[in-house]
């Protein structure tokens, strides 16, 4: 398919990525992996979680190759960090609709992306959205960025923006859809990120710090243990007492049936969540390092909100660590006996909706079931020892526990 049948010059746009494989070599799996789609209705360039990009021949008329280029590496990002999804569950848990909100979410994803996104070899795109124009530190998430801005003077002209449902969740008229032809699997998709990430942490200082970053996270091998938490949360916010406080944010249905009566809806509240982590001299540095990506996932889990995630260090006596920072930079005190009872007890004194304690196992363990709900993850041993008994076998997970194996 040629620009001269189809009004959208090909031939610029292949230039535009091959400039962009050539400044970002690390990304060349997910640039080739992009389905290409003419689009007049597209206001510029855009995704949609399927891995389609949606082009717009005047965009592509009027815009430099190299601006193409670092255009193209932005709508990719979008999709290898998930950002659909991750928009999708910071508006559950902040009870959060409409067109305004969904711009926004656009906005913090572009401020995630763009803060070390141009340079060496990029340029930057006219009207490119940047944590300093929000105000913002950066080096932070979508999530972190969503929490600190408002749509107001410093975002008036950002309403053109629209990078597709790839970036915020919400699809649009000129997307094609589940059902549409030449989009990625879901598999074919996880497999795309696999790849760069596996690039990414195969060349070290190749990539900036947030790519490294979600590089490792990429490669966490915790898919089964991030649907039992999820499945752990999702449990705690429909328990009794959780998630009781009304809104008139989003009335009530029944209020219909109520001419000139409005009436308020239940709100589901973000659970509160407390971690335990073993940092006892049996746990190894790489295993605190997947505990500290399990933290992330936690985060946003319970959408973004670091104020509901407290996590304690303990080895024979419990430190609470933050309540929370950055979680790559969390410190961790430990290194000597392991007795997680203290651990429990200091945790339940912050009265969780949820108990998530990560270890090898080789401690005792609290005598009464937790009055909330309780995951142990716990890092894999071929087998427990200790140096003064050849013989020792660590006292299993209770029963009360949802116990699974990490890393």
């Amino acid at each position: 398919m040629t620009a001269a049948t189809t009004g959208l010059d090909f031939a610029k746009l292949y230039a535009a990525r091959l400039q962009a494989v050539s400044a970002r070599p690390y990304l060349a799996t997910a640039l080739y992996a992009l389905h290409i789609v003419e689009s007049p209705r597209a206001p510029t360039m855009g995704v949609d979680k399927h891995w389609r990009c949606y082009v717009s021949p005047r965009f592509v008329d009027r815009t430099p190759v190299e601006e193409l280029a670092s255009v193209l590496v932005h709508e990719v990002s979008h999709l290898l960090r998930d950002h659909h999804a991750r928009s999708d569950r910071y508006a559950r848990a902040h009870d959060l609709t409409g067109p305004g909100e969904r711009l926004r979410m656009n906005i913090a994803a572009d401020a995630e992306i763009n803060d070390d996104a141009f340079g060496a070899g990029l340029v930057r795109p006219e009207g490119a959205v940047l944590p300093s124009t929000l105000g913002l530190d950066a080096g932070q998430l979508m999530e972190d960025y969503l929490g600190q801005f408002r749509l107001g003077r410093l975002t008036e002209g950002m309403a053109w923006l629209d990078c597709g449902s790839g970036a915020d969740g919400s699809d649009r008229e000129w997307e094609l859809g589940p059902d549409g032809a030449d989009g990625l699997s879901e598999q074919q998709r996880d497999g795309v990120r696999f790849l760069v990430a596996q690039g990414i942490v195969g060349r070290p200082g190749n990539a900036p710090e947030g790519w490294r970053r979600w590089a490792n996270e990429a490669l966490h091998p915790s898919q089964p243990w991030r649907d039992l938490l999820g499945a752990a949360l999702r449990a705690a916010t429909s328990a009794p007492g959780v998630g009781e406080d009304y809104t008139y944010r989003r009335p009530a249905r029944r209020s219909t049936a109520l001419p000139g009566i409005v009436l308020p809806s239940l709100r589901r509240s973000p659970p509160r969540v407390s971690v335990v982590i073993d940092t006892s001299g049996s746990v190894s540095d790489d295993e605190l390092g997947s505990a500290l990506l399990e933290v992330a996932a936690i985060i946003r889990a319970v959408g973004g909100r670091r104020d509901l995630v407290t996590v304690f260090s303990c080895d024979a006596a419990a430190r609470i660590a933050h309540p929370l920072c950055r979680a790559e930079g969390m410190t961790l005190i430990g290194g000597g006996g392991t007795d997680l009872r203290t651990g429990f007890t200091e945790a339940l004194r912050t009265r969780p909706d949820v108990l998530v304690a990560l270890t090898d196992g080789q401690t005792p363990w609290p005598a009464h079931q937790p009055a909330c709900r309780t995951v142990v993850g716990l890092f894999r041993r071929e087998r427990a020892w200790r140096h003064d008994d050849p013989d020792y076998i660590p006292d299993t997970p209770p029963t009360w526990a949802r116990v699974v194996d990490i890393g």
